[in-house]
C-alpha cells in the first residue's frame, strides 16, 4: 500500500531550544528531541516502513522556517508538501502568501494553543488572514488543546470557505482518559464538511513510554466514527513522537487498531485523503 505521512517535522537543536525559550518552557524531560533532525535522519525510517511521502509541517513561527522547509521540499521529492507559517494578522498577508507560493506550499499553521488568548483566532485581523489563505486554495491546520475546542465552530462559521485540518485529534488528555467532552467537541467540528482530522500526536498525549494499544484504541475508533474514513489521515508527528516511543511503534499501533477496516478504507486513511486535502498530484 502506498503511504503518505501527513505530519512530520525537522529542526535544528538551536531552533528547538529557541522555541522552548520563547515559550518560557523547561527543557527537562525533552532531551530526546533536543538535537538536529533532518531529511537524512527520517528517510531510512520511511524506507524501512514503506512510507513513500510526507507532509512537512512548520515548527517555528517565522517566515524563514517556511522558506527553509520549502527548500527542503524542493531538494527531497518525497516531501510532497509543506504546511508553513505566515503572520495571519499582518494586513499584507496576501502579498506574503503570493511571494512564497510554490506548488509544494499546501497549507498554513500557527501555534494557536500557545497563544495567551484561547480566542486568538477570532480576531478580525486573523480572520482576514484566514480568508487570504482560503483565496489561494491552501489548507489551514488547527493546532488546539481542550481550551480552544469551543472556538473551532466559531472560526469555521466566520470563514466557511476554508478547508481545515485538526492536528493530533485535538490533543485530548489521553493519559487521564479525557473522552466525553473531546467526543462532543469533535462531533461539533465534524459537522462542517470541510473539516478534516489527523490521527497523529497521540502517544505524547498518553502516558509517556507506558501507553498501550488499548489506551489509544478508543480514541482512534471514535475519531474514525465521528469524521468517517474520508476525512481522517495518518500522521507520525516525528520527531515529537520520540518523547513517548518510536515512529515504528506508533505506525504499527495504528495499523493494528485499523487492521479490520476494508483495504480501501485503510488506503484512504494512509494516503488518499491527505493527497486530496492538500491537492498533491492535482
Amino acid at each position: 500500500m502506498y503511504i503518505l505521512d501527513a505530519h512530520q517535522h525537522f529542526w535544528t537543536r538551536e531552533s528547538i531550544v529557541g522555541l522552548f525559550e520563547g515559550l518560557g518552557a523547561s527543557l527537562d524531560g525533552f532531551q530526546p528531541i533536543i538535537r538536529d533532525f533532518s531529511p537524512q535522519d527520517l528517510r531510512p525510517i520511511l524506507n524501512k516502513l514503506g512510507v513513500d511521502e510526507t507532509i512537512l509541517v512548520q515548527v517555528n513561527s517565522t517566515l524563514d522556517n517556511t522558506l527553509h522547509f520549502l527548500d527542503l521540499a524542493r531538494e527531497n521529492e518525497w516531501i510532497a508538501g509543506v504546511v508553513g507559517w505566515v503572520d495571519l494578522a499582518d494586513p499584507g498577508v496576501g502579498d506574503t502568501l503570493d511571494s512564497i507560493r510554490t506548488p509544494k506550499l499546501v497549507g498554513i499553521r500557527h501555534q494557536w494553543h500557545d497563544e495567551p488568548d484561547p480566542a486568538w483566532i477570532l480576531q478580525p485581523s486573523v480572520l482576514n488572514g484566514l480568508r487570504e489563505v482560503a483565496k489561494r486554495g491552501l489548507v489551514y491546520e488547527l493546532l488546539v488543546k481542550p481550551r480552544e475546542w469551543e472556538y473551532i465552530p466559531k472560526v469555521v462559521n466566520a470563514v466557511p470557505e476554508l478547508i481545515y485540518v485538526i492536528d493530533h485529534i485535538g490533543k485530548p488528555n489521553i493519559a487521564e482518559r479525557q473522552m466525553d467532552d473531546w467526543v462532543e467537541a469533535m462531533k461539533a467540528a465534524a459537522s462542517f464538511p470541510k473539516m478534516y482530522c489527523k490521527i497523529s500526536g497521540m502517544i505524547t498525549e498518553a502516558k509517556w513510554h507506558e501507553w498501550t494499544v488499548e489506551d489509544l484504541r478508543p480514541y482512534v475508533e471514535e475519531v474514525v466514527e465521528i469524521f468517517g474514513v474520508d476525512r481522517v489521515m495518518f500522521g507520525s508527528d516525528w520527531p515529537v513522537c520520540l518523547l513517548s516511543g518510536t515512529y515504528e511503534q506508533w505506525f504499527g499501533t495504528l495499523q493494528e487498531i485499523l487492521r479490520d477496516l476494508p483495504e480501501g478504507d485503510k488506503e484512504k486513511i494512509f494516503r488518499a485523503n491527505a493527497r486530496k486535502v492538500y491537492g498533491i498530484g492535482s
